[in-house]
Formats: structure tokens, C-alpha cells, sequence
């Protein structure tokens, strides 16, 4: 399937892509074009419009389009919501309400940067969410553990998390 967008990619819109690849549509292809041109592709295309005035996959509220796709596509698994509140926080520069968001913030404005276009900036963050959703599977982790992992030695930390990381992906 198709999905559109507006051009020149930043928080949501780095997000959104790697939602769909992981969670919604693997074979996504995205094309990115000026605001006036979404509807006009969403036409000739019969791409799926998303983080784009008045589209249903958009902002609502104090929800951005990342939410939208998680509550569509009834998206369940926790770190991916842990994620939404880093991606919300991030795009809403509410950065006080997630400590991480400032950091998505920064990457993503970088990235935005030194990239040719939004294709490589969509290619070249894709890791950046990969790791991101791995410390929230951690951070859920730790926090159902606790007790356990403050017993372990600092060494037998890394594995311990480490193990049940792999556990939670079979």
C-alpha cells in the first residue's frame, strides 16, 4: 500500500513510517510531497494519507498521527505505546513530559538536516526508532523485575535484561 504525507520529515513523521513497516504494513511505501499535493496523491495514487490537515491518521487533540495509526490499527503491545508517549511529547515540544522526547527531537531535527531528502532521512532513523522501542521493552522489563534485577550483581544485570529482552520478542 501507499501512504502520503507532507515533505520535509521531522518527529511524527519519521515515527509514523516505521509504525507501519513494524506494526501496520511492511511492504509501506511512502511518498512525501507538499501539503497542497496530499489530496491530489491520496487520487492518483490511492495512497493512505497520514500527519496531514484534517486527515483521519493525523493530529487530534493533544494526540499526534502516531497515535492515530496505534489506535486504528489497534496497535496493543506496551512498548509501542511507551513509544507513542516519547513520539507525542516529542512533536508537541512538550519535552518536560517524557525526558527522551528532547533527545527524538534533536536526532530527528539532525537528521532532517544532513539528509538529502526524506526518503534517507526516513532510511537513516529507522534504527534511531528500533533503539528507542528496544528502551521502552526495557523499561517495561525493568519495571516488572524490579525487585529481582536490585538483588543481581551490576555484572548479571546486563544478561539478566538482556535474556528477558529475547524472552518478550519470541
Amino acid at each position: 500500500m501507499k501512504w502520503v504525507t507532507r515533505q520535509y520529515v521531522h518527529v511524527d513523521r519519521t515515527a509514523c513510517p516505521w509504525l507501519i513497516k513494524k506494526f501496520v504494513d511492511p511492504k509501506a511505501e511512502f511518498i512525501f510531497v507538499p501539503v497542497e499535493k496530499i489530496e491530489e496523491t491520496v487520487k492518483k495514487e490511492k495512497a493512505i494519507p497520514y500527519d496531514a490537515p484534517g486527515v483521519e491518521l493525523g493530529h487530534h487533540g493533544d494526540k499526534c498521527s502516531f497515535d492515530a495509526i496505534v489506535e486504528k490499527y489497534k496497535i496493543k503491545e506496551p512498548a509501542v505505546l511507551e513509544l507513542a508517549k516519547i513520539v507525542r511529547a516529542a512533536d508537541s515540544n512538550r519535552m518536560e513530559v517524557v525526558p527522551e522526547a528532547a533527545g527524538l527531537e534533536a536526532v530527528m531535527t539532525g537528521f532532517g538536516i544532513i539528509s538529502k531528502g526524506d526518503h534517507e532521512t526516513i532510511a537513516k532513523t529507522n534504527p534511531v526508532y528500533d533503539a528507542f522501542y528496544t528502551n521502552c521493552k526495557l523499561k517495561l522489563i525493568r519495571e516488572k523485575y524490579k525487585t529481582e534485577i536490585e538483588k543481581l550483581e551490576r555484572k548479571d544485570r546486563r544478561e539478566f535484561l538482556k535474556k528477558k529482552l529475547m524472552e518478550s520478542t519470541q
